[in-house]
């Protein structure tokens, strides 16, 4: 079977906020620093057991890969449990359960003493550092963020597999339209390019995330990330520079997400399926312009 077009994220061990402006942030490429946060606290001192420890009882939103249906709202969440049971569920390999987007500020304002922004020239959102946790073999839908930001990805415990693709990939990869995903049927680990003949055409970039690393996401890029470990990891925002970006993240925001929910509550299934059938047309239309 025919492979993705992808080539592996560059990787260094330390770098100067000059040269990740100059060689990353202007450019817009992803980048992988490797011994960036090892003065962290954070760095020996997170585990899945201290989670449990200084979290536990907190109730947290879940997420698995079931595939998006009319009676979900936008980024609804599939089951809600204590943090410890959920611990104790990863710790036991026996879900596919993940944690999406957990504000740990808001949640947990200790945690905050363990980690610090980085200086490399970009006005971090510090109201929003998000936390993510998955067991083996979960991973997330090919998708970009609602808000198209710059992201810091720090990784801890285990192995993560991690695709990119910018923006200018969206017409190979069957975007679904009113949506923030591609088609969920797609498996972007192996994915078949008979049935998807326009993956071919796609130019994007591969990593393996291991604990202590940190990933640039350049703004507005589709990621789909597997858990080939069970893992979490950080995440840091920053706001798109790029106007039209910008622009997209406020649509996103302010109506998008809203028409998405009006028209599953008035149309149900059939607006999913519309969705699904569209994202095949226009993809193939693409192909033949």
């Amino acid at each position: 079977m025919l492979k993705l077009n992808l080539q592996d994220i560059p990787r260094v061990k330390s770098i100067s906020k000059q040269d990740f402006i100059k060689h990353y942030y202007k450019p817009q490429k992803p980048v992988v620093v490797e011994q960036f946060i090892e003065d962290w606290p954070a760095f020996s001192k997170w585990t899945l057991d201290y989670f449990k420890e200084i979290a536990g009882e907190k109730m947290v939103s879940l997420y698995d890969d079931r595939p998006v249906s009319y009676s979900d709202g936008f980024n609804e969440a599939h089951a809600e449990m204590p943090l410890k049971d959920y611990i104790h569920l990863l710790q036991n390999g026996s879900t596919k359960y993940r944690i999406f987007l957990w504000n740990i500020l808001k949640e947990v304002p200790e945690l905050q003493n363990d980690y610090k922004y980085p200086d490399l020239g970009l006005k971090l959102l510090k109201k929003l550092p998000m936390l993510f946790f998955g067991g083996k073999d979960s991973y997330t839908f090919m998708h970009y963020d609602i808000d198209l930001a710059n992201i810091f990805h720090f990784h801890f415990e285990g192995e993560k597999e991690v695709i990119l693709f910018d923006q200018n990939q969206s017409k190979y990869l069957y975007k679904i339209p009113h949506a923030l995903i591609t088609r969920e049927d797609i498996d972007f680990s192996n994915p078949d390019v008979v049935k998807w003949p326009a993956l071919k055409q796609a130019k994007g970039f591969k990593t393996q995330l291991n604990h202590g690393d940190m990933l640039y996401m350049p703004e507005g890029y589709w990621h789909y990330m597997k858990y080939k470990t069970t893992g979490f990891s950080l995440s840091l925002r920053a706001i798109p520079k790029n106007p039209i970006h910008l622009s997209k993240a406020v649509y996103n925001l302010l109506i998008m997400r809203h028409f998405d929910n009006a028209m599953r509550r008035i149309q149900g299934q059939k607006w999913i399926d519309w969705k699904n059938e569209r994202a095949i047309k226009k993809t193939t239309n693409n192909l033949i312009t």
